[in-house]
């Protein structure tokens, strides 16, 4: 693996960026809301698809071993929170996310707000169902499916859609900006 300096430091921006985005939060009952997300997608348009990954790669694994940087502290047994599937699904929108806009030519607010709802989509199917697993299975407490929806997604699912329209709104006019300069490498 061959990542450049301008590239690593770039990586370690945007994990920096998602756990600065995990303290600004409020507190709700089960998922605080943070501005994870936020960053994680703009990772995903800014340094495509592998380095948007490398970035929330790196984040998880710094919060995993130990330094607290997760909206509710950090270590290895991080993965038994039952907000941990949100962090698998950051990891896994960064890379969708990236991948469906790096070759992008023409840079639109739907052509960006598109993967980046797909991008959330597959946080809330990671979150929501880790949420869930965790829950009955190491919490031993019963929590339907449906339940798992009201407490890891309906209360989110409106600020997060307005944060996906915010990150395509501002991708459009930053992209071309970056691409322009040369700090974006892309099409």
């Amino acid at each position: 693996m061959n990542i450049k300096t301008r590239d690593m430091i770039l990586i370690s921006m945007f994990a920096a960026l998602t756990a600065i985005g995990a303290f600004i939060k409020i507190p709700t009952p089960i998922v605080p809301f943070t501005l994870q997300f936020l960053f994680c997608a703009y990772a995903g348009i800014f340094l495509g698809s592998k380095h948007g990954l490398y970035s929330q790669v790196l984040y998880v694994g710094i919060g995993l071993i130990g330094i607290p940087i997760f909206a509710n502290g950090g270590g290895p047994m991080y993965i038994l929170q039952p907000t941990f599937g949100y962090l698998i699904g950051f990891i896994i929108c960064a890379y969708i996310i990236g991948k469906l806009t790096e070759n992008i030519e023409k840079v639109t607010a739907i052509r960006i707000l598109g993967p980046v709802l797909l991008g959330l989509f597959f946080v809330y199917l990671c979150g929501v169902s880790y949420l869930y697993m965790i829950v009955n299975l190491y919490l031993g407490k019963a929590m339907s499916v449906k339940g798992a929806i009201a407490a890891g997604f309906i209360p989110y699912i409106t600020s997060d859609l307005i944060l996906s329209v915010l990150v395509a709104l501002t991708a459009v006019a930053v992209v071309p900006v970056l691409k322009k300069s040369g700090l974006l490498n892309r099409v």
